[in-house]
């Protein structure tokens, strides 16, 4: 068992019942201060401990039947597990309260110090290289709605980085990227739906190397609020994957049958911190 804190508070006689687990960030950091309270059918608590500091919990000594645990914590919406006698929850997601409510309308800023643009891509069939997109802004316009909200950035291609300067060089050039030709990569959101209160689909034009195509990117938002200079922000974190052919980076070296120096699919990953303007 885990070293987290071990307390039965029972007004029902002891029984052999337990239950253990561990009180977690969406991002998976444990929440050190959450408290774990266990009650029976009737709204009786049977059960009450605080967690240890790696997030981990044990209540033993429950009576039988069923029970449900609820994980608590300051600043959380509390999170609550059926059981029956006895069982490990694994990991209990504690999600900060008001994390689902939509950013408040207006303009949000990107951040880019705080956010990333990442693309990898297989070299030789059996492994990737990994780069960043280093310089770029824009913004959100969030309505009261996903439907009323829209999306736009420009990306220097210019700062293409994946830590090795000769690879960068081609990157740069017309073989990859031709920034002298096409200074900017430009993306503007046409549609977002929304499937779950974090989980949304954003539909918009992509303009690479001069070529327009349509793309997808699965979005999770992790929520807003305050920032430490009395400010606010928004964190959301996308992925995508693009085809060079589509925006006709057609370069590539073929080392043999079947197998090129690079892969033809770019798996995007984007994390993006924006700041409400005004």
């Amino acid at each position: 068992m885990s070293a987290g804190e071990r307390t039965v508070v029972s007004g029902a006689s002891r029984g052999g019942g337990w239950v253990r687990g561990v009180a977690v960030t969406s991002d998976g950091w444990p929440v050190p201060f959450a408290v774990v309270t266990v009650i029976d059918a009737a709204g009786t608590q049977i059960g009450r401990t605080s967690v240890g500091g790696d997030g981990a919990f044990v209540v033993e000594g429950l009576p039988d039947g069923p029970a449900t645990v609820i994980t608590s914590a300051l600043g959380h919406t509390p999170a609550a597990r059926p059981v029956a006698g006895a069982g490990d929850l694994g990991r209990v997601v504690l999600t900060r309260t008001g994390a689902l409510t939509l950013p408040a309308p207006g303009r949000w800023d990107i951040d880019p110090v705080h956010s990333r643009i990442a693309a990898s891509a297989f070299h030789l069939g059996i492994t990737k290289v990994h780069g960043r997109l280093r310089r770029f802004s824009g913004a959100i316009e969030m309505g009261p709605d996903l439907a009323s909200t829209h999306v736009h950035a420009r990306i220097d291609p210019a700062s293409v980085d994946t830590d090795d300067e000769t690879r960068d060089q081609h990157l740069r050039a017309g073989d990859f990227l031709d920034v002298l030709a096409f200074p900017h990569i430009e993306f503007s959101s046409t549609r977002i739906a929304g499937h779950t209160g974090d989980r949304w689909t954003m539909t918009g034009d992509l303009v690479l190397k001069g070529v327009r195509h349509t793309v997808d990117l699965d979005v999770v938002y992790h929520g807003a609020g305050p920032d430490l200079w009395g400010g606010e922000r928004a964190g959301f974190s996308a992925t995508t994957q693009l085809s060079r052919d589509d925006f006709d980076i057609r370069w590539n070296q073929s080392v043999i049958a079947g197998i090129f120096a690079v892969g033809r699919t770019l798996r995007i990953e984007i994390d993006i911190e924006a700041v409400r303007a005004g």
